[in-house]
């Protein structure tokens, strides 16, 4: 791909060490999405520090700081493609979601209108989460036209019903929500890497009944990430596609700062293999979840994520500068 005179550039470790200086997703200018600077992105990364919908242990609202710290390590030019999204297309680091820990319903809103702006502007988000129930209200803005279809790459489905009685938002309840709300096409949907002990067998059900396509870790193992992500690429077509992340679908041995680790996961370079397999597939978000730093405060978790964030910045760069704008 040709490099282009792009607006926004990350400061370079050559210039100014990359421990100086403010902390900004990727060493990118900090726009506010309102501003007119923020017109001229078509990529912005953003922070939700939301885990309102966590079941058990709690940390994912501060995700969003510790992976824009850590992403200032981040280089510019990939290492098997050569690719420096920075050049491809204009991205930035706009902020964080605006959003009240007190109230789920209200930040799952608050979450959706930032998402309907940034649609509205042209601008395609990569998300650094916050807990998995971030992605409900993203795809409740990116859906909202139609239905989109994803990858997701999990040890768990997330298609819950309900948790502690009749809660129907949670971190395990928000691709069902998406699904019945008709913003998720089930029948473009593929779920990556699932495992794990469970209460019950009903999301599987549910799931599988819609349509979705579940490939738990043995499948992927047995066959390859070749096959398996063919076939991701088969059921998702060229229509609007999202990529949903969590961290957990990594082996905690490399990953162990989530709420709910399960053994028995991905290493990291199968991860980078996977995300890179997504090269050319109709991208329109992504959000990499889950990750929690007071569960790994050296950093290691999130050094992990914002290396598979890079990762996905590419494959966004790539859809991104395919597209028109508007």
């Amino acid at each position: 791909m040709e490099p282009k005179n792009m607006a926004f550039q990350p400061v370079s470790g050559l210039k100014t060490a990359r421990f100086a200086g403010m902390p900004t997703f990727m060493r990118l200018p900090h726009l506010e999405l309102d501003s007119e600077q923020a017109k001229l992105a078509d990529i912005g990364i953003v922070g939700v520090p939301f885990d309102g919908g966590t079941s058990n242990r709690p940390g994912p609202r501060h995700g969003p700081r510790q992976l824009r710290d850590l992403s200032t390590m981040i280089r510019t030019t990939h290492p098997r493609t050569g690719l420096n999204p920075f050049e491809a297309v204009n991205c930035a680091d706009l902020g964080d979601v605006p959003v009240n820990p007190m109230d789920i319903m209200q930040s799952l809103d608050l979450i959706t209108d930032f998402y309907r702006d940034m649609s509205a502007k042209g601008i395609v988000p990569l998300t650094a989460g916050g807990d998995h129930l971030i992605s409900f209200p993203i795809l409740r803005a990116l859906g909202a036209k139609q239905p989109v279809g994803m990858i997701h790459f999990d040890a768990h489905t997330d298609m819950n019903d309900a948790y502690f009685g009749d809660n129907k938002y949670t971190h395990g309840t928000p691709f069902r929500r998406a699904i019945e709300l008709g913003v998720l096409d089930p029948k473009r949907t593929i779920q990556i890497g699932i495992r794990g002990v469970k209460y019950d067998a009903t999301d599987f059900d549910w799931a599988l009944a819609q349509g979705v396509r579940i490939i738990e870790i043995e499948e992927l193992f047995e066959r390859g990430i070749a096959s398996v992500m063919a076939e991701a690429r088969e059921i998702v077509g060229d229509d609007q596609t999202y990529v949903s992340f969590d961290i957990d679908s990594i082996d905690p041995a490399y990953a162990p700062g989530t709420g709910t680790p399960e053994i028995g996961g991905f290493t990291s370079f199968q991860a980078q293999q996977m995300v890179r397999a997504l090269e050319g597939i109709n991208v329109i978000g992504a959000d990499l979840v889950e990750v929690s730093p007071p569960f790994d405060p050296s950093g290691g978790t999130a050094w992990v994520g914002v290396s598979i964030m890079f990762e996905l910045l590419c494959v966004l760069a790539t859809a991104r500068a395919a597209r028109p704008r508007f």
